[in-house]
């Protein structure tokens, strides 16, 4: 691959990048787009071929179904795969709490971020044939969109996604108990948020999912200063949700800050590997693909 396109997908896996793109359709397709062009062991370089048409050999496939075309222009070996394989259900729960409004000197919102992830997703999906579904919630359920698998509903998800502001408190375990009490049939339950709540009542949340057989991937979102608590000399802080105001001197906290986030952090890891719970941190500086290619290993894991 030359250095020309190696620069031109890496662009379209940027934060900043995409937030400047027009609508929510065009960032969700350049992520993803941006991500097959990456893949190293993509058959997709310098063909024409249908993302959701082929996947890897695995041992036990029928070699009848080998397509011999992309193992002549890759030498790998790709199986044809058709629409009734690809039937996995897909539950993307957005958190549209205020707290995913905050966002630091040149980067994009937790929201921004988190919503063009569920975006990218949802066109993933449906390229794969499979079916993606919404929930949006802050302290309660906003908008729930069944799963389902056209490309006119992917359409709709899209919009939704690009009108959704963040706005109120933060009741991740209730809103989550909630929506699990509304899937009927078995998925993978997608969590996008900065699980600013406590921590142990989310991960009960999640085993409410786990107990009803759900397959789950937690991305956790946070700000990089979330994470350093890399501020001036005097900052003041302002509460997003409750508006209240503290000021200080962050140098003198920062120590104690990092200690009980990486404490915060370690508790999710934790409780989401104990439930075996693929649990993914993020920062709004990281580029799109960590994200992809978390999903994609989980989603490989299913078949």
């Amino acid at each position: 691959m030359s250095s020309e396109v190696k620069s031109d997908y890496k662009k379209f896996l940027e934060p900043g990048v995409i937030s400047r793109l027009q609508n929510m359709e065009l960032r969700a397709r350049m992520v993803v787009e941006g991500f097959i062009t990456g893949l190293h062991r993509s058959p997709y370089h310098g063909f024409s071929v249908e993302f959701a048409e082929h996947r890897a050999y695995m041992p036990g496939d029928e070699i009848r179904r080998i397509d011999w075309k992309i193992f002549g222009r890759t030498d790998r070996y790709y199986v044809k795969q058709y629409e009734e394989e690809t039937n996995l259900k897909a539950y993307i729960l957005l958190d549209a709490s205020a707290s995913m409004r905050y966002s630091s000197e040149g980067n994009i919102s937790k929201f921004q971020y988190a919503s063009y992830i569920a975006a990218a997703l949802a066109y993933l999906m449906v390229q794969q044939r499979d079916a993606a579904g919404l929930c949006v919630f802050d302290e309660d359920i906003r908008a729930y969109m069944p799963p389902h698998s056209t490309r006119s509903y992917l359409q709709q998800l899209l919009k939704m996604l690009e009108h959704v502001q963040p706005a109120h408190g933060t009741r991740v375990n209730t809103c989550l108990h909630r929506v699990a009490e509304r899937l009927k049939r078995r998925g993978l339950v997608i969590v996008i948020s900065d699980l600013l709540d406590d921590p142990q009542t989310v991960l009960d949340t999640f085993t409410h999912f786990r107990h009803d057989n759900h397959e789950m991937i937690v991305f956790h979102i946070l700000d990089p200063r979330e994470r350093d608590f890399n501020f001036g000399a005097d900052a003041m802080f302002t509460d997003i949700e409750t508006a209240e105001q503290m000021p200080t001197q962050p140098f003198h906290i920062r120590k104690a800050y990092k200690n009980a986030m990486d404490q915060f952090i370690e508790r999710y890891k934790k409780g989401c590997r104990e439930q075996m719970i693929d649990y993914v941190l993020l920062d709004t500086a990281t580029p799109f693909d960590k994200a992809l290619f978390e999903y994609m290993g989980k989603r490989a894991r299913l078949d």
